[in-house]
């Protein structure tokens, strides 16, 4: 495929490099949340279940790009997990859609747990997770120009009805998945400290990924996160957290945290927190819990080398979780649960 870059615009670009990504040419990349610790089940498998309640579900709305890309890239997600007795079990599914070539991943998965303590007391745990589904891969080419349909004359343009020349073997590509996770936290109630911290493996198959065909495979992606829930006392609470994942040559690092404050009044908890990714972004968020209900709402703002372009705009990204509980509201942190 041969790019005439300086007949591009950036809105012309980012699709081109999008599909380029998808076909083995440039490293695939899995979906990308800023509010991970919103969405356990795609966080790693071993959290599935971890909570006090009869059964969590959980929506997650990001789109980003809006100011650069023709079709802004949009992930979404739906969730549903529950805890029997030291077991959780629970499934996902994940859609992300990208570009003018409507590029689409759709992500099925299904999650089972178990939390071992290790100590008497009942104070120190370790989870264990796995995942099982499938991933599924398409495009519409109809939607996207080449190299081969530049057509010089008349100041130069595309012209869709030549032939892309592209040798594709198919569309669409259905992938099985199957991912692993650990987690440690410790859940003394009356703590001052709660630490936690996981490690999640995903694509441990590596199953083939190429809409050509390529011997190209979907890598192991390595994630491992943690932190630490920090009792200040009954109505504030700090969460130093850190967060990094590696896939092929990707890599992702963020740090931040996020405050609780309890407002006595509504019985309810507010909170707001600031994240830095690496070389790319300043995440802003703020959110609160009410009864069974939690929404947190954060934008990204862009640091990276294409600030000059973007002009700082990032992506949006909301989420909200219900969780069926025995308590209408529990104000002290959650026994069983490193707040993930």
């Amino acid at each position: 495929m041969n790019i005439n870059y300086p007949m591009f615009s950036m809105r012309n670009i980012l699709p081109v490099l999008i599909f380029l990504a998808m076909t083995g040419i440039l490293p695939a990349q899995d979906f990308h949340l800023s509010q991970y610790d919103a969405a356990p089940l795609n966080l790693n498998p071993s959290m599935t279940g971890m909570f006090d309640g009869y059964y969590r579900i959980h929506g997650h709305y990001r789109t980003q790009w809006a100011s650069i890309a023709t079709k802004p890239f949009v992930t979404t997600q739906i969730a549903y997990d529950m805890p029997f007795k030291r077991f959780g079990f629970g499934a996902e599914i994940m859609n992300y859609r990208a570009g003018a070539g409507g590029y689409n991943v759709l992500n099925f998965l299904i999650s089972a747990a178990y939390d071992k303590p290790l100590d008497k007391k009942n104070n120190h745990h370790l989870a264990f997770g796995l995942q099982t589904g499938f991933v599924q891969k398409s495009f519409n080419s109809d939607k996207l120009t080449f190299g081969s349909q530049f057509d010089p004359t008349n100041g130069g343009g595309f012209d869709t009805g030549l032939p892309n020349n592209e040798l594709l073997i198919n569309k669409g590509i259905f992938m099985p998945d199957f991912n692993i996770g650990a987690t440690y936290y410790y859940c003394k109630n009356q703590s001052r400290l709660n630490p936690y911290i996981g490690f999640s493996s995903f694509h441990l198959t590596q199953p083939k990924e190429t809409f050509y065909n390529y011997e190209n495979q979907l890598k192991i992606r390595y994630l491992v996160h943690g932190g630490c829930k920090i009792n200040i006392n009954e109505e504030i609470q700090l969460e130093p957290k850190f967060f990094y994942m590696k896939q092929i040559n990707d890599r992702e690092f963020t740090w931040g945290g996020m405050g609780y404050y309890f407002l006595k009044a509504s019985s309810a908890f507010f909170m707001v927190g600031a994240t830095v990714r690496d070389r790319d972004a300043l995440i802003f968020e703020t959110g609160f819990q009410k009864d069974r209900y939690t929404y947190r709402i954060g934008y990204d703002i862009n640091t990276s080398s294409l600030q000059p372009v973007t002009n700082g705009k990032g992506g949006l990204e909301v989420s909200i979780t219900y969780l069926a509980t025995r308590e209408k509201f529990k104000p002290k942190p959650v026994p069983n649960c490193p707040r993930l």
